[in-house]
């Protein structure tokens, strides 16, 4: 059974929930069920067990938690009678949170569960007795195997975010934890996308599911969307001058900046914070108090870029956020909508911005096509554009000051001055303060336009239209896709046999029957030597300096 949005709003009376939430939900401040809420509630109070895709930000936590409260509500025993797996620690927080501000009448005991946090007060909260575990997947497995976990009681399962669980490795430990909860649960899943995987573990512990698919409300006619999509074209060695260039025109309050690797966050944040900007790491070689002191220095405004990898930015709720940033375009279409779906909510305007190489313009079509928005791609801005977006700040600055300071105490300074210089000197002169106040500087480096990438047919296009980046140089292995090949594949035999570390890689192509790799160019030698003595993922390959293709005359 699937549901669609429907067309009337409704309120959350309509939806038969008790006194105690609706009162809480008023005093929060929430008028009108989301589409998500309005489509789930009914048949969870109903005990259907149901698959929800949803993207970040439209309302699920509360589509299953509001459920789970009115069908838990002062249990009474020391077993909780629901779970909720979550992928990340600060997921399980925020749900947990969202629990107690919703039943806080009830009195339904919640507690989050999960690892980088004393595992005694968890011990003794076990022991006292909770209704609602929410609880990250390993966490939830050491509970277990301790026997501090007893899930024979449990009435209800929700996997939040699975798509994300499964990414991170937590498959088998979902499937261990399940194996402890009664057959007949009702069980819940949501995902922001249902690849295969997440389809397969739906047919295995759902039972005549209700299916939802809503995404982010669409703008009405003639309105923009609340998320403005943008990529530019830039070669890699110009991408930390371009993401400064980028960020000085958008004047983010705060952003989130994405790396594919732990080095390259490093290396990043380090370039940023050199440029003046506060910027602060985040990866999975910080332990969880090195995570909350960042996260304290972002939302406490101290810091206003967050440059992170996937893995350390799952279930991030940055209510300041307005920018989103893709370094590199994401490798998946599905990592890419999990990114974006950071801004934008709860009816907030967004930015997401993707930095692309120009082979990487192909997947930006991609991504197009399986999200079915537009991604404008635009040029660079100039030092001009640069210039005209200062004095643009600076004059919001001046007029918003003159709309709402008192400015009676100045007038004395202003009639001195108005008596010496003409009054449109002045102004002229408050302008060039503000806009110095705004980062007035002028950054005079222009950096090169580039343009796409063309793509011939056969496999892996045409060789001839790949640039390489300045100081590096390409290297050809012999072993593509049928093989089996992946760009860790490559990076793994590189840094290990060769002894270069993956930072200092290029670009990585992977073709049908071949791959191209980008290195130092004073490295070069030393990898192909390296590995023309070893195997990749067991097959053994050619490696040799990459030679253009031919030229060819077209008619």
């Amino acid at each position: 059974m699937t549901l669609n949005e429907p067309d009337g709003a409704g309120t959350f009376a309509d939806l038969e929930l008790r006194p105690e939430l609706l009162r809480a939900l008023s005093g929060l401040g929430y008028e009108e069920p989301t589409p998500i809420q309005r489509e789930a509630i009914p048949p969870l109070l109903a005990g259907r067990d149901l698959r929800g895709q949803a993207a970040t930000g439209t309302g699920k936590t509360a589509a299953f938690a509001l459920p789970v409260l009115q069908r838990t509500a002062r249990s009474g025993g020391t077993a909780p009678v629901a779970l909720v797996l979550v992928p990340t620690r600060e997921l399980a927080v925020q749900v947990s949170e969202a629990f107690h501000r919703y039943g806080r009448e009830l009195g339904t005991r919640v507690l989050p569960i999960y690892g980088g946090a004393p595992i005694g007060r968890q011990l003794q909260a076990l022991q006292r007795g909770v209704d609602v575990v929410v609880a990250t997947p390993g966490r939830a497995l050491d509970h277990l195997s301790r026997g501090t976990l007893k899930l024979h009681e449990v009435a209800t399962v929700v996997l939040d975010e699975a798509d994300e669980m499964l990414d991170m490795g937590f498959a088998e430990d979902i499937e261990a934890v399940l194996e402890k909860t009664p057959g007949d649960r009702q069980t819940l899943l949501f995902s922001a996308t249902i690849p295969a995987r997440i389809d397969a573990i739906a047919r295995r512990h759902l039972r005549d599911a209700v299916k939802i698919e809503i995404g982010r409300e669409a703008p009405a006619p003639g309105e923009a969307p609340l998320v403005r999509q943008n990529a530019y074209l830039v070669a890699r060695a110009h991408k930390p001058a371009a993401l400064g260039r980028v960020l000085d025109v958008e004047a983010p309050s705060a952003a989130l900046v994405f790396c594919r690797t732990r080095q390259e966050v490093d290396q990043l944040t380090e370039t940023l914070n050199g440029r003046g900007y506060r910027a602060e790491a985040l990866h999975g070689g910080m332990n969880q108090e090195q995570r909350d002191r960042v996260m304290a220095r972002l939302r406490g405004g101290t810091a206003e870029l967050l440059v992170a990898t996937d893995v350390a930015a799952r279930g991030l709720d940055i209510e300041q956020l307005t920018h989103v940033v893709n370094y590199d375009v994401p490798s998946a279409p599905e990592s890419y909508v999990h990114r974006i779906g950071r801004v934008g909510r709860a009816g907030r305007e967004g930015v997401a911005i993707t930095l692309a190489e120009p082979r990487e313009h192909r997947m930006l079509k991609a991504i197009e096509r399986v999200t079915g928005q537009r991604i404008a791609v635009e040029k660079v801005p100039t030092v001009a554009d640069l210039h005209e977006r200062r004095l643009e700040l600076a004059r919001a600055t001046l007029r918003e000051t003159l709309l709402t300071d008192d400015l009676e105490p100045y007038r004395a300074v202003a009639e001195s001055l108005a008596e010496e210089f003409d009054v449109m000197d002045m102004a002229l002169a408050a302008v060039k303060l503000a806009h110095e106040a705004t980062g007035g500087t002028t950054d005079e480096q222009e950096i090169p336009q580039v343009a796409a990438a063309r793509t011939g047919e056969g496999h892996g296009g045409d060789r001839r239209s790949r640039t390489t980046a300045s100081g590096m140089t390409r290297l050809f292995f012999s072993v593509g896709r049928r093989a089996g090949i992946r760009p860790q594949d490559l990076v793994g035999a590189i840094a290990g046999e060769a002894g270069l570390s993956g930072g200092n890689i290029g670009a990585i192509e992977i073709t049908d029957k071949f791959s191209l790799v980008e290195v130092p160019q004073s490295a070069a030698d030393d990898v192909i030597s390296a590995l023309q003595r070893s195997h990749i993922k067991g097959k053994k390959a050619t490696v040799r300096r990459d030679r253009p293709a031919p030229s060819k005359r077209y008619r």
